[in-house]
């Protein structure tokens, strides 16, 4: 029986360095909880910063405790339009190469160079959720969810596996309006090639051109 995994949206927010929240919030300023977040030790924090570019901002976006050894920014591909950026689809931390941003605080701005992406979808799973999936940590898999009028296939949904990780897979807010988004949505991993858009892709070409692998 396959493993029924909760997908939860996430929307816009920021993961900040202990140097970046101190230059916005001032010297020996603390991160505030405010509520925990499915991730054990994730949590939502009272303070909210503005993203911003030349062309567009965002105000009173979240902040997600605990501190980062770096400052990254979550948003999807509409945000990006907005503030007029070229933002690469990354795991989280995989910032070389990112656009940077301006963060704005009650105690004032600073330039950052790099860090907005725009979130990769993943599933966060425990090593024996992962063994009873046949999947492992890196992994690219398919997930199909059943949803009212738009169900469809997540494909390149990357395996996050950790023993400290509660199941979840996570998308960004374009991805939950595509489906229509459900009051419990959740998926499977579904079998198929290597999990790659790329195999998908052949094998749609495949299917047009006569070839049916099944």
């Amino acid at each position: 029986m396959s493993l029924r995994i909760p997908i939860e949206t996430s929307a816009r927010h920021v993961h900040i360095s202990k140097e970046d929240f101190e230059k916005l919030f001032g010297e020996g300023a603390s991160l505030t909880y405010v509520k925990e977040l499915s991730q054990p030790g994730q949590y939502v924090c009272k303070e909210r910063v503005t993203v911003s570019t030349p062309h567009g901002s965002f105000e009173n976006m979240a902040i997600l405790g605990p501190f980062r050894k770096e400052t990254q920014i979550e948003i999807s591909v509409t945000d990006s339009r907005k503030l007029k950026l070229q933002v690469p689809i990354r795991q989280s931390g995989d910032l070389e190469g990112t656009p940077g941003c301006t963060l704005t605080g009650p105690n004032g701005s600073i330039e950052l160079d790099r860090g907005v992406i725009v979130a990769k979808r993943h599933i966060h799973m425990t090593p024996y959720e992962a063994l009873r999936e046949r999947v492992k940590d890196n992994d690219n898999v398919f997930v199909i969810m059943e949803s009212f009028e738009r169900s469809l296939i997540f494909a390149d949904v990357v395996v996050r596996v950790h023993p400290d990780y509660r199941l979840a897979m996570h998308i960004d807010t374009d991805e939950a309006n595509a489906v229509a988004n459900t009051e419990d949505p959740s998926g499977v991993i579904l079998k198929l090639f290597g999990g790659t858009a790329v195999d998908l892709r052949e094998w749609s070409e495949e299917i047009q051109s006569g070839i049916n692998r099944f």
